[in-house]
């Protein structure tokens, strides 16, 4: 698991000053770009390999609100991995004394070549998975 912070912006948010449910996902995309940074990698590092992971499937469940100049703590962790797909799981919490829940969400990404076609996930991003089960 890897935690990331960041203080909610002011554009992020509608007019009742309410972070608008769309940016939950840039915040969970923040999180996984955090997650493969603190492992020694980055989407970068990979794209040049000519692999590509987009989201396939993305789901959130709001629990309360994030507002503008809130600090929040994203929890993203490496949840399933299979030959050509993996899955995040994310945590998005107000940060603070006593944390609070606001959303909990998972996106699932395949992995493929640059024609679109189904790859196998790379030996390096399995070694992840082992080694974040290793830690648990």
């Amino acid at each position: 698991m890897v935690e990331a912070r960041l203080r909610v912006i002011y554009g992020d948010t509608d007019q009742m000053g309410v972070v608008y449910y769309a940016n939950y996902f840039r915040y969970f995309e923040f999180a996984r770009s955090e997650f493969f940074r603190a492992h020694g990698g980055s989407y970068r590092e990979l794209e040049s390999t000519g692999l590509l992971l987009p989201v396939v499937e993305a789901s959130a469940h709001y629990k309360a609100s994030a507002r503008y100049d809130d600090m929040l703590l994203i929890r993203a962790t490496l949840g399933e991995l299979r030959r050509a797909s993996l899955v995040f799981t994310y945590e998005l919490l107000r940060d603070g004394d006593s944390p609070t829940l606001l959303c909990t969400g998972r996106t699932m990404h395949a992995c493929v070549g640059r024609d679109g076609k189904p790859q196998r996930l790379p030996e390096a991003i399995a070694r992840l998975k082992a080694a974040d089960d290793s830690e648990t």
